[in-house]
């Protein structure tokens, strides 16, 4: 499969594509277990899933590069990564996005955000001018050398500046080459209508973030692509789904001494046994070591 094809496919399909974000391989199995077409791989999560720390810049370019690695090495569908703001300059920018083709993923997404950078959602927040970002979003499409690998501009300005930013900044972004827009943190739907009106109109994806607790109203894929989305990710599902399942394991564990009682919210030893693909491992070595 030419991943980056497929996933430019599913961007360009006519129902809008929901990818939730994964923050290591083993996630990243369960939602394409779960039938998913294509998935995310971002800063938020991984962070988390790496260091226990908030995503606040404090992973470098490689580190991230190299989860990102292991997902997409893990699973069979397209993978779409995250690179901040590229890591320093238009230099850092290509030697990044020449490591996310070589690796595999089907695209990226890069931000207009300072360095450090933080969550979208967190306070804080500033962005660099236009000026700064635009050489930055050139050097990118210059390292690419799939035409089907996608590149996606992010803003964070809305936080900054307001939503008419936001907008602007989305249509020099998308005049200028990129293949999806995204408007992090916009507050209310009739926000949304702005960014999208203008979009739409350019003909250029747009894409949605929805953040459990977050600044953005959360709404069902179909309402947003009656908004005019194309994509709608999920960057935070996983994680916040894991800390509460293992904080409740870890309460009974302290609690009881002892797992028994608790299988029923854990898969067994079988079950995950097939799950990551031990049997098929186990096969596959009949071909090289037979009895003696």
């Amino acid at each position: 499969m030419n991943k980056q094809k497929k996933f430019k496919e599913l961007v360009y399909a006519p129902e809008i594509m929901v990818i939730p974000c994964c923050h290591d391989g083993l996630s990243a199995k369960v939602l394409e277990e779960a039938g998913f077409e294509a998935i995310c791989a971002a800063g938020y999560g991984v962070t988390g899933s790496l260091i226990g720390k908030p995503d606040i810049g404090l992973l470098n370019g490689m580190e991230l590069l190299n989860q990102y690695k292991n997902i997409i090495n893990s699973v069979d569908i397209p993978v779409f990564v995250d690179i901040d703001t590229g890591y320093g300059d238009a230099n850092n920018v290509i030697r990044i996005v020449e490591e996310c083709e070589r690796i595999g993923a089907a695209g990226l997404f890069i931000e207009d955000q300072t360095w450090p950078k933080r969550c979208g959602h967190m306070k804080g927040k500033d962005v660099i001018p236009v000026k700064d970002f635009l050489p930055k979003l050139k050097a990118a499409q210059y390292a690419r050398k799939n035409p089907h690998f996608s590149i996606m501009a992010r803003t964070d300005s809305a936080a900054v500046y307001g939503i008419d930013e936001a907008v602007r900044r989305s249509e020099i972004y998308a005049q200028n080459g990129a293949d999806m827009i995204f408007v992090e943190a916009v507050h209310d739907i009739e926000d949304m209508k702005k960014v999208n009106a203008v979009l739409n109109k350019l003909g250029v994806p747009s894409f949605a973030n929805m953040i459990e607790g977050g600044q953005t109203p959360i709404l069902s894929a179909t309402e947003l692509q009656e908004l005019g989305y194309s994509v709608v990710a999920y960057p935070c599902s996983t994680v916040f789904t894991a800390v509460k399942a293992m904080r409740v394991m870890a309460g009974y564990l302290k609690e009881h001494g002892t797992t028994s009682g608790f299988e029923n919210n854990m898969v067994n030893f079988e079950e995950y046994f097939d799950f990551i693909g031990a049997q098929n491992i186990r096969d596959r070595e009949k071909q090289f070591y037979t009895d003696s």
